[in-house]
């Protein structure tokens, strides 16, 4: 197939790219640069340019033809987004509505969207699942909800549009052959800033808010490898290839972790006791995320193949001693 990825260049989008030209899809990477990068992409083109440009994004479907489009440019920090809202529905949901625009008027049908589980803000029960409320406590999970109603909206009017909105819960860790992983120019993900403290970039490691109703009073997250992940992506590009109607669907492996039991983890790979500094929550971070991923796993048929903490850890720390 071809398949044109948003956000190609950026370091879940160069996984997915990357196996897609594995298994003899054709991709065309389409990034602006601001967090991705162009040695990322190890299969096929990439146009360097921006989904606030209407024309670009025409152009680039015209000369390209995709048979799907896998979406994932967006600014995706927390906080950043309560500070600075605007910057959020500009670029993950106006722009992305742009995209959709230039799709429909190119008749391109199948769409894979990378969604997130702020959209469930807080709630009550864990693991969640996809028929859990939406209610998202921050600008970023606000943003990417919109998206989801838009693709609801515009498939319920147009038969030959599906897509499948995938829920990510905490993605970490890097290509098993350490070709490509994170490399944030400021990293914000808790493994990846854990290893550049233990790489000594950082004189300690703080802990957002230790008050939380939570075990060890720290955040539990569910963390996913990248690889895992972008088999759920491959598996969602199938779907749509065989006919299977829109859906959504949660990536995660079922159980969480607190950030202290990461910092363990971290420091065990490392073998580096490096300084943890306690101080307040960050705006926006719920207590608790952890995904009931059945319906991924009964009908996708998902089976993840590094749902192992240390494992994840260790795929990171080898990509981040790579890095300069």
């Amino acid at each position: 197939m071809r398949v044109l990825v948003t956000g190609g260049a950026g370091y879940i989008g160069s996984h997915v790219v990357k196996k897609l030209g594995e298994q003899g899809h054709i991709a065309c990477t389409f990034d602006n640069l601001s967090t991705g990068n162009r040695w990322a992409v190890l299969y096929g083109d990439i146009i360097v340019d921006d989904l606030n440009n209407m024309e670009a994004i025409r152009r680039t479907v015209r000369a390209f033809r995709p048979d799907a489009v896998i979406h994932f440019a967006a600014a995706i920090v927390v906080p950043e987004s309560v500070a600075d809202p605007l910057k959020y529905y500009a670029n993950n949901t106006a722009n992305t509505l742009n995209l959709l625009r230039v799709l429909q008027e190119e008749k391109i049908g199948m769409f894979i969207f990378s969604s997130t589980a702020a959209v469930y803000g807080m709630p009550e029960q864990m693991p969640i699942d996809e028929l859990a409320p939406l209610a998202p406590i921050n600008p970023y999970g606000t943003s990417k909800m919109m998206t989801e109603l838009i693709l609801r909206d515009m498939a319920a009017v147009n038969s030959s549009f599906r897509y499948v909105a995938l829920r990510y819960f905490n993605v970490a860790g890097a290509d098993p052959k350490a070709q490509i992983g994170q490399a944030y120019a400021a990293a914000t993900h808790l493994i990846t800033r854990g290893l550049k403290t233990a790489k000594g970039f950082s004189a300690r490691l703080q802990i957002f808010g230790t008050d939380y109703d939570t075990p060890d009073g720290t955040c539990i997250r569910d963390y996913i490898h990248v690889d895992d992940l972008a088999d759920a992506h491959l598996l969602a590009l199938k779907s749509l290839a065989d006919g299977r109607k829109s859906d959504i669907f949660n990536c995660g492996y079922g159980h969480g972790f607190s950030v202290r039991e990461v910092v363990t983890v971290i420091r065990d790979v490392t073998g580096i006791p490096f300084l943890v500094e306690e101080t307040g929550r960050r705006a926006g971070d719920p207590a608790q995320l952890v995904a009931d991923s059945t319906k991924l796993r009964k009908v996708l048929g998902w089976q993840p193949l590094y749902d192992d903490l240390s494992f994840i850890v260790k795929t990171a720390w080898e990509w981040e001693k790579k890095l300069s």
